[in-house]
């Protein structure tokens, strides 16, 4: 994937543009899943299109458009090129400039919703202090270096049952620091969770936090790996649906009820408990720690608000209606190139409740996610100087 000359077209043989292979061939879409992330012909507000997957990239960024400098050079950027033997067939539309974002929301001009209202929806997410009924399921050592436990606990509603992976370091004596993540929309797709630690998220978003010291507790949440609905993945990122307000409460007690389960146990330090949020999880960031104010500090790995049309949820389900009441140290790591770092990123940041001391926002040049030494070293600093360093 050198890119040597991407945006020059040699007698009709030039980067192909975006969308183009849906008109050319019958395979559908341009997108395709795995290490083809590539240039695309057009112009984006900030630089050019660039499409699919690299090998470091989530596994469902292979149908984003994304963007970067023209002349960014990192490795994981490809080109491909396209012989059109017929160039004046080619719909002019292709080569145009791409948006990848249409239609934003306001968010400094937006009213902030009244105490008392705000008020009603946080009790959305509250529910009765039922037994637990909390049950370890089975614990096994693992050769990484730590003790990974599989246990389950009642939800708070629906007669259901909460399941969720801990892992305990094996280098560090308890009581345990405790990180309760909450993952990306590749969770929503199903599959079952049993063989976690083989699974993309651990290895690169969560096992450097236990081997550094630290418990990290994984829920499946409701929609996600064994209890996946295609009916919530649909909706799983938001929309101005009743049914996806009521599916975020559920989202919301399952985090809940997951601390709940950790203040039973001796070995959890139930005092030094903290929030990260992936990519879906980034905007939870705003949600979550708003409504439970037993996290003593937040990282949002890639997150933002919803900030266009068609991802406005119901007042009630709005991370807007609850981001200025977050006050815990919260850290923000996104890509200087995300097509939200205008409209969603800085917004976020700004309207944190959190005191200007304790809250930072750290841009990378990348797109969505930051490269992992980068999250890896900030992430590890941020707990040590809220949480306290870890007792090896």
């Amino acid at each position: 994937g050198a890119i040597l000359a991407p945006f020059t077209n040699f007698n009709s043989l030039g980067p192909v543009p975006v969308g183009s292979l849906s008109s050319l061939t019958p395979f559908g879409t341009f997108d395709m899943p795995g290490n083809v992330r590539e240039w695309c012909w057009n112009e984006t507000q900030g630089g050019r299109a660039i499409r699919g997957g690299a090998w470091d990239d989530n596994v469902y960024e292979f149908d984003r458009v994304a963007q970067a400098p023209p002349l960014d050079r990192s490795p994981k950027n490809g080109l491909r090129l396209a012989y059109y033997p017929d160039l004046d067939a080619i719909p002019a539309a292709m080569f145009q400039a791409q948006a990848v974002a249409e239609g934003v929301r306001g968010f400094y001009g937006e009213p902030r919703v009244p105490d008392a209202i705000y008020q009603v929806y946080k009790e959305r997410f509250a529910y009765d202090g039922t037994d637990l009924n909390a049950r370890v399921e089975h614990r096994v050592e693992s050769a990484g270096g730590w003790i990974r436990e599989k246990v389950s606990f009642e939800a708070a509603y629906g007669g259901e049952r909460v399941s969720a992976h801990l892992f305990l370091p094996a280098n560090t004596p308890p009581p345990f620091q405790t990180v309760i993540y909450f993952p990306g929309s590749a969770s929503t797709w199903g599959d079952w969770s049993e063989d976690i630690e083989s699974y993309y998220e651990y290895s690169m978003f969560l096992s450097f936090l236990v081997t550094s010291g630290r418990a990290v507790l994984y829920p499946v949440y409701k929609g996600t790996f064994e209890r996946m609905d295609p009916a919530l993945t649909a909706i799983h990122g938001g929309d101005g649906s009743r049914a996806y307000a009521e599916y975020l409460a559920q989202l919301v007690k399952d985090f809940r009820r997951s601390v709940d389960y950790l203040e039973t146990r001796p070995d959890i330090d139930s005092q030094k408990l903290a929030y990260y949020g992936m990519s879906w999880g980034g905007p939870l960031g705003a949600i979550i720690p708003a409504v439970e104010d037993r996290i003593k500090a937040s990282v949002l790995l890639g997150g933002g608000l919803p900030y266009t049309p068609v991802e406005q949820p119901r007042p009630e389900a709005d991370p807007f209606t609850y981001v200025s009441r977050v006050k815990a140290p919260t850290l923000m790591l996104n890509g200087r190139y995300d097509a939200a770092l205008e409209d969603g990123i800085k917004p976020m940041f700004d309207l944190l409740g959190t005191p200007p001391e304790h809250k930072r926002l750290i841009l990378y040049d990348t797109d969505h996610i930051p490269p992992r030494v980068g999250y890896v070293k900030e992430t590890l600093t941020w707990l040590d100087r809220y949480l306290g360093p870890v007792n090896r």
